[in-house]
């Protein structure tokens, strides 16, 4: 009896710690979640180590910068018609291999900007599918987070419709990221070690959106106004197996989904949420799915770098709307 009743005690001293979102880069809580045997991911100490411990919270919320629109704001909904056998694994990137943009995973930096990147990466990988890898240039995350007004407030957040519509509405110019002189508006926004040292700066929080500038950079010889890219049409997908084929069909997707504590610890599994407190809406590209170890999960790219998760990526699970990973689909078709 006495035992049992210290084994409760212990696991409620360790539900009751790890609530509290300081603890989740200790090495007391990565052990920990590493050794039960009831998850099905494994965390690490080393995801956003470059970023002062004290503060290292706050700078991931400013980093989740997805705002949920009201119910009147939603895109249409796409009519979609489900294969017979969908395939039990699908990766965008091996199914396009003329289009490199499907492997890289962009660094939002110290910006709220998650709702721009989703949207142009998924728009860049359009692009190229759509044109059967003969376009491939990027589409600007500068462009999107400092001059789409109706979006929502650039560094500090926007919505995912608002960047799809605008995107069909006004256009988006070409741009690269972070001190690439790519295209017509490279991302300004310095690139910044989230995670382990390594060759860039340490992140310093997030500062100002940049002003928006209607040009290009010197040494572009296009024009701005020339050189915008247009959605002919923009929309939502809602349900598992439409979600599905519209990946399959025509490319990556945008989605948002609540980030917890524990998510940011992610290196490897299908995350699924068990402990700790929400910090905010975070956008991202889903680009595949598959199965492992019995758990169903779709593939996503992050923009934290390279560095973060499974160099760059995370595996989610699929089918049970996890942090509504599920109920937030925008996506379009380019005009190429």
């Amino acid at each position: 009896m006495k035992v049992l009743l210290l084994l409760a005690l212990v696991g409620a001293a360790w539900s009751y710690r790890f609530d509290f979102h300081d603890d989740y880069f200790s090495e007391a809580f990565v052990n920990y979640h590493n050794s039960r045997d009831d998850v099905s991911w494994k965390a690490t100490t080393e995801n956003f180590k470059n970023v002062p411990y004290k503060g290292r919270m706050d700078y991931i919320k400013s980093l989740c910068g997805a705002k949920r629109s009201a119910p009147e704001n939603r895109l249409p909904e796409k009519d979609i018609v489900v294969p017979k056998d969908l395939p039990d694994t699908f990766d965008a990137r091996t199914q396009w291999p003329n289009c490199p943009s499907l492997k890289e995973v962009r660094d939002q930096g110290a910006c709220g900007s998650c709702w721009a990147f989703g949207c142009v990466e998924a728009a860049t990988d359009r692009i190229c599918i759509q044109s059967n890898g003969v376009k491939n240039f990027h589409i600007s995350a500068e462009d999107l987070t400092t001059c789409c007004h109706t979006c929502g407030n650039g560094c500090n957040g926007g919505f995912l419709e608002g960047a799809w519509e605008y995107l069909k509405r006004d256009g988006l110019v070409t741009g690269g990221q972070y001190n690439s002189h790519e295209g017509c508006q490279p991302y300004k926004i310095k690139a910044c070690d989230h995670h382990v040292v390594g060759k860039l700066d340490p992140c310093k929080g997030d500062g100002p959106t940049p002003r928006c500038e209607k040009s290009c950079e010197a040494g572009y010889n296009v024009s701005y106004k020339e050189d915008k890219h247009h959605a002919k049409s923009v929309y939502s997908v809602n349900g598992v197996e439409k979600i599905m084929t519209e990946i399959m069909t025509n490319g990556p997707v945008e989605a948002a989904f609540t980030v917890y504590s524990d998510f940011p610890t992610y290196k490897s599994g299908v995350y699924q949420h068990t402990s700790g407190q929400p910090l905010g809406g975070h956008a991202i590209k889903l680009l595949g799915w598959g199965n492992e170890d019995g758990k169903d999960y779709w593939l996503v790219a992050n923009s934290w770098n390279p560095d973060w998760g499974d160099q760059g990526y995370f595996k989610i699970l699929r089918g049970q709307d996890e942090c509504g990973i599920e109920s937030n689909i925008v996506a379009g078709m380019m005009d190429v």
